[in-house]
């Protein structure tokens, strides 16, 4: 007998045994439905397995009907005739059928486990693989919370499609069957009695649960707001948020309000609980009750034996729950379609940008670098206008390409381009004379290195965090990339080494550090083509200088593509192109730009206006 479990987990959804569906589960059906094929097909190999828990669901249910019958062989026959050895084989027999039915429910358990956990098994990685396809524009519009949901506790939820719903249906159906047939055999007059009674003891339980279901989600919600508030208050970057703000006591203010609200919704939540046990406390005192009067009534009883009336009450005390687990089936399975529609829409996303159906090889120990931007425009979706409007620029293989202009001109959105992080929207942009978009991604990544402003190092060791961009290096070349980036002698310092954690999103590195730290990284890659994205705009005048050194050595043979914030870090490029409202205004040298007496002389006039206002 299976019993029902009317706990709330969050992300899993909302629908309740003895309530109705939550309609946000229904919403998310009516946007998104899932055809009953899909989520079959996700079991189809494991039918074999699962045929084989049917079964022994069926044989468990079915085993365990004789102990009623057995109990009254018992008291009507081998107590009052002194039958020793009938006695002994009916209570052998009742130890026996408690045995079989435990040992098959461990193996059925174990089965039905075993085959939940292989298909999230496969729906986890699938989803993370084809999350990890995405553009990173996906990444921008979603909540990184909404993507970790969907990954844990949606498809965990979905579990219960096997471990829960399909296997409790199997058991109590049976369950629900065989105790009716063995009841009716039984005795039919108390068979009918008892039909009449159940209808208004299962809708009393049903509104009990439906109150409790009400209360419950509410507690969930706010215990999410509470873990929301402990995930942004105690990290790192939320203690640092709150000590600058001097927002400290707002926080704990916020946090006991909605711990206080907790505190009478668990209250609440424990008296419908209870609620709920002595409603079906009474039930199942009334319903026996009601049974021993008609049993005693000359009109009702039939000529009822003792045996036959404790058996026909071991019976009917079997039935009402798994009766009650079927009437709930329907919000079961709407809780779990819901769950694999939330899954199966990450599944069935767009890949925007991915790897062409005949991909042209391009080996990056042979690339020269050559990169050219051929009429290339860009929007972003749903923009209404263009940031990139027919750019047209070409840099030599080994050159180096600053790009400049004021913020939002574009310059971030066209050195996306060579990495793929977005497609153009009309033109090209080509390496050695091969569009990027005929290259695998693979490949693309291991031609192009990206050092971006946003230095992102991974709670793990250095080592780690380096070999991160190639697994396979070797501490020779480690070393040798670290010593390019100058940040060698800083690793060699730390307490560990190379060993040595660096903490949440490098915390304890400075800026300047950090930066080093990715740069040793990208460089260990040996790209032949570098982009860096305002590597250094947030770093002090020091700093930017022992960074500056470090990419200028991490440049060196490579062509480079470098966004530029301060000026002054590109005087020395081969070109220079001047961005704004997405279009090239101007490109040439330092020095020709400066002759022009153009936009980027005015930039630079500012520049210098602004570092003596500085000084």
């Amino acid at each position: 007998m299976v019993a029902v479990d009317d706990t709330v987990y969050p992300g899993r959804g909302g629908g309740r045994p003895g309530g109705r569906p939550d309609p946000a589960d229904r919403a998310q059906l009516d946007r998104s439905p899932v055809r009953w094929s899909r989520v079959a097909g996700l079991f189809r190999p494991y039918r074999w397995q699962l045929a084989v828990v049917v079964a022994l669901i069926v044989a468990s249910s079915t085993i365990a009907l004789a102990s009623p019958f057995l109990i009254r062989l018992v008291i009507d026959e081998a107590l009052p005739r002194q039958d020793v050895a009938l006695l002994a084989w009916a209570v052998a027999g009742m130890v026996a059928v408690a045995a079989v039915t435990s040992v098959l429910g461990v193996v059925q358990t174990w089965l039905s486990t075993t085959v939940g956990q292989h298909v999230m098994h496969g729906l986890r990685t699938a989803v993370f693989a084809h999350l990890q396809r995405q553009s990173l524009g996906f990444f921008t519009r979603t909540r990184g919370g909404e993507v970790q949901s969907r990954l844990t506790n949606d498809i965990g939820g979905m579990q219960s499609v096997v471990t829960t719903t399909a296997t409790s249906f199997a058991s109590n159906a049976t369950t629900v069957i065989g105790t009716a047939v063995a009841m009716a055999a039984m005795s039919w007059r108390l068979s009918l009695l008892s039909l009449v009674v159940l209808p208004p003891a299962i809708w009393l339980t049903r509104r009990v649960a439906q109150m409790r279901r009400t209360i419950t989600a509410q507690r969930q919600r706010h215990l999410a707001d509470l873990h929301s508030q402990v995930e942004e208050g105690l990290s790192v970057s939320g203690v640092l948020l709150g000590k600058t703000l001097g927002a400290g006591p707002a926080q704990s203010r916020r946090f006991a309000d909605t711990s206080d609200v907790l505190v009478g919704l668990e209250v609440r939540s424990q008296l419908a609980g209870r609620w709920r046990m002595a409603t079906m406390s009474i039930v199942f005192a009334a319903i026996p009750a009601v049974i021993y009067l008609a049993a005693g009534l000359p009109a009702t009883s039939g000529g009822m034996t003792i045996g036959t009336l404790v058996a026909f009450t071991a019976l009917q005390g079997k039935l009402f729950r798994p009766l009650m687990g079927l009437l709930d089936i329907g919000v079961s399975l709407t809780s779990s379609m819901a769950l694999f529609s939330r899954v199966f829409e990450y599944l069935d996303l767009p890949v925007d940008i991915d790897d062409p159906a005949r991909p042209v090889p391009l080996d990056p120990a042979q690339v020269r670098g050559e990169v050219r931007f051929e009429h290339v425009g860009f929007r972003y979706p749903g923009g209404h206008r263009d940031a990139l409007d027919d750019v047209d620029l070409a840099v030599p293989a080994g050159a180096t390409l600053a790009l400049v202009g004021e913020t939002g001109s574009g310059k971030s959105t066209l050195a996306s381009l060579v990495a793929r992080l977005n497609d153009p929207t009309t033109g090209r942009v080509a390496i050695d004379g091969t569009d990027v978009r005929d290259v695998t991604l693979a490949d693309l990544a291991r031609t192009v290195g990206v050092v971006s402003q946003e230095t992102y190092l991974l709670h793990g060791t250095v080592r780690e965090n380096l070999r991160h961009a190639r697994p396979d290096a070797t501490d020779e070349e480690m070393v040798a990339a670290a010593r390019r980036a100058q940040v060698h002698d800083l690793i060699a310092a730390l307490p560990d080494g190379y060993d040595t954690v660096v903490g949440a999103r490098g915390h304890r590195f400075s800026g300047g550090e950090k930066q080093r730290l990715a740069i040793a990284r990208t460089l260990l890659r040996d790209p032949r083509v570098l982009v860096l994205d305002e590597a250094t705009s947030a770093l002090d005048n020091s700093t930017e200088r022992a960074v500056q050194e470090a990419l200028d050595e991490a440049s060196r043979g490579r062509t480079t593509i470098t966004i530029a914030h301060r000026l002054s870090t590109v005087r020395h490029a081969d070109l220079i192109a001047v961005l704004a409202g997405g279009r090239v205004v101007e490109q040439g040298t330092h020095e020709e730009l400066l002759a022009r007496g153009g936009r980027y002389a005015r930039l630079a006039g500012a520049a210098e206006r602004d570092a003596v206002l500085a000084g």
